[in-house]
């Protein structure tokens, strides 16, 4: 048992995410020049207080862990993050420094719940792959289709293959697509609804709910691939527990053996 075990009790981790969450409330204070001048040095000083406790976290968590640090991925992550507020801010590097508000971001990894979207997502790429690769196919095909359909009459709209991708991504997330593209199109092409509606039906309605099932797939398995975790942490905990619990009682009986012999 090492002593900087304190930093992993959950006591201190929701003191860390109350910083965190400070801290992202003084860098969004930051950006008020009306609220700098009127704090002065105060918000930098709490920045750098904020800093300086992640800096101590990262270092008795490496300690507390040791070797298992760097096989979770979420501790690389959150190391990533503090050490962008290091790089100095000399040309083109001020760019990163300005990245110190990706801190904020150490709350997906400080609350479980927000772990297991993030890793539903990344779970599910393969598929969501897959579901892209379709999704340009469609595209394509109806992109071509309405560039030689409605291209002379509406070159703004479709008079390119790059604008008519545009449109129809516009047409997919049903922004104005009826009022603003499909009605005024409709008026010098009237069968162009043979067209917009099986779009709309394809890409809007079919394509992206494959999408939300596919998500909702990966954050069944991301949840039980952390029950997994956590019944591994409490049965590691368990050994650890009745380890010392052993050792306690081997003591006891050591200390009773010994007066029992002076005796």
């Amino acid at each position: 048992m090492s002593y900087f075990d304190f930093i992993l009790k959950p006591g201190v981790q929701k003191f860390i995410l109350i910083v965190i969450v400070v801290n992202a409330l003084t860098l969004g204070l930051e950006t008020n020049q009306t609220i700098v001048q009127a704090t002065g040095p105060l918000l930098h000083i709490a920045d750098q207080i904020a800093l300086w406790i992640f800096v101590v976290e990262l270092a008795c968590k490496m300690l507390a862990l040791k070797g298992k640090f760097v096989r979770d991925a979420w501790n690389i992550f959150d190391f990533c993050i503090v050490a962008i507020s290091f790089v100095p801010a000399v040309g083109w590097l001020t760019v990163l420094r300005s990245m110190r508000v990706l801190r904020v971001l150490r709350l997906i990894s400080g609350i479980p719940r927000l772990r297991v979207i993030v890793q539903s997502l990344l779970l599910s790429l393969p598929s969501i792959g897959w579901i892209t690769l379709l999704m340009v196919v469609l595209f394509y095909t109806f992109a071509v289709m309405a560039t030689k359909l409605f291209g002379a009459a509406f070159p703004e709209w479709f008079g390119s293959l790059g604008a008519t991708f545009f449109t129809l991504f516009q047409v997919m997330t049903l922004e104005s697509w009826a009022m603003g593209i499909a009605r005024p199109v409709m008026e010098t092409f009237p069968y162009a609804y043979l067209f917009f509606i099986p779009f709309v039906l394809l890409s809007a309605f079919i394509v992206l709910n494959v999408f939300i099932a596919i998500i909702i797939g990966g954050m069944d398995d991301a949840r039980s691939q952390q029950k997994q975790e956590d019944d591994k942490n409490i049965e590691h905990d368990l050994h650890r527990e009745l380890a010392a619990l052993r050792s306690q009682i081997e003591k006891v009986e050591s200390l009773l053996s010994a007066q029992t012999a002076k005796k």
